[in-house]
C-alpha cells in the first residue's frame, strides 16, 4: 500500500516537472509564482474567517438545548443531557478536528524542513493550545489563533525554499501522499481532541455550578464601574 501510494505521488510530481517543463523558463516561472501567491492569500483568507471560529468556546453555537420540547421532567433532563453530549462532545470535536486536518494541510504547503508526523504534531499542539485557553480568555484565545499562524506565514514567505519551487511543489505533493501512512496517528490526535473537550466541559460545567463565573463577571463589571466614576 504504501509503495502503491509512493508510485502515485511520484507520478503526479513527474506530470507536474513534466507541465512545467512544456513552457519556457519565464512562463514556468510565472505558473510557479502564481500558484504560491494564490496559495499565500487563500492561506490568509482562512485564517482571517477561521481564528474567530476556533478560539470561540462554543464555536458553533448550536444551542440544541431549544429544541427540547419534552414536558415530562425526567424526559425532558434526559432529552437536555443527550443534546448536551451530542453538541459539545460529538458534534464539535469533530468540526475542530477537520479543523485541525485544514491547518495540517497548510502546514504541508508553508513548511520546508519539517515531515508529515512533525506536521501533525504541531498542529494537534497549536489546536488544542487555542482551545484550552479559549476556555480561560476567548480574546488571549483570538490573539493566539490569530498571530501563530501568520508567524507561519512570514517564516514562509521569508524561507528561501522560492529559489527552488519545483522541489518544493514536489516536496508538498510527496508529504500529502505520506498523509495515509499516519492514520493511527490521526485517530489518536481525534480522541484526544474528544477527551480534551470533556475534560474542558466538565470543568467549565463544574465553575459555572460554583458560581465562579459568575463571580468574576461581577469582579470585572464593578471595576468597570469604579474606572467609570
Amino acid at each position: 500500500m504504501q509503495e502503491e501510494i509512493q508510485g502515485v505521488g511520484n507520478g503526479i510530481v513527474e506530470f507536474y516537472n513534466n507541465f512545467i517543463n512544456f513552457f519556457p523558463p519565464s512562463v514556468g516561472s510565472f505558473i510557479n509564482f502564481l500558484i504560491l501567491v494564490l496559495l499565500v492569500v487563500l492561506y490568509a483568507i482562512v485564517v482571517w474567517h477561521g481564528y474567530r471560529f476556533i478560539s470561540k468556546k462554543d464555536p458553533l453555537e448550536l444551542n440544541l438545548g431549544k429544541y427540547n420540547k419534552a414536558t415530562n421532567p425526567l424526559s425532558e433532563r434526559i432529552i437536555a443531557g443527550t443534546l448536551y453530549l451530542l453538541e459539545y462532545i460529538v458534534i464539535i470535536p469533530f468540526v475542530i478536528f477537520l479543523v485541525l486536518g485544514i491547518f495540517t494541510l497548510f502546514l504541508i504547503f508553508l513548511s520546508s524542513n519539517q515531515n508529515t508526523e512533525q506536521i501533525l504534531i504541531i498542529s494537534a499542539i497549536v489546536i488544542a493550545a487555542i482551545r484550552m485557553i479559549s476556555y480561560y480568555k476567548e480574546n488571549l484565545a483570538q490573539e493566539i489563533a490569530k498571530i501563530l499562524p501568520l508567524m507561519m506565514l512570514v517564516a514562509f514567505v521569508l524561507n528561501p525554499i522560492f529559489l527552488a519551487e519545483s522541489a518544493y511543489f514536489a516536496k508538498v505533493i510527496t508529504q500529502l501522499m505520506q498523509i495515509p501512512n499516519f492514520i493511527r496517528h490521526i485517530a489518536t490526535y481525534f480522541l484526544f481532541i474528544i477527551t480534551l473537550e470533556i475534560i474542558l466541559r466538565v470543568f467549565d460545567l463544574t465553575f459555572s455550578l460554583l458560581g465562579i463565573g459568575e463571580t468574576t463577571a461581577e469582579l470585572k463589571e464593578g471595576t468597570s464601574e469604579e474606572e467609570t466614576n
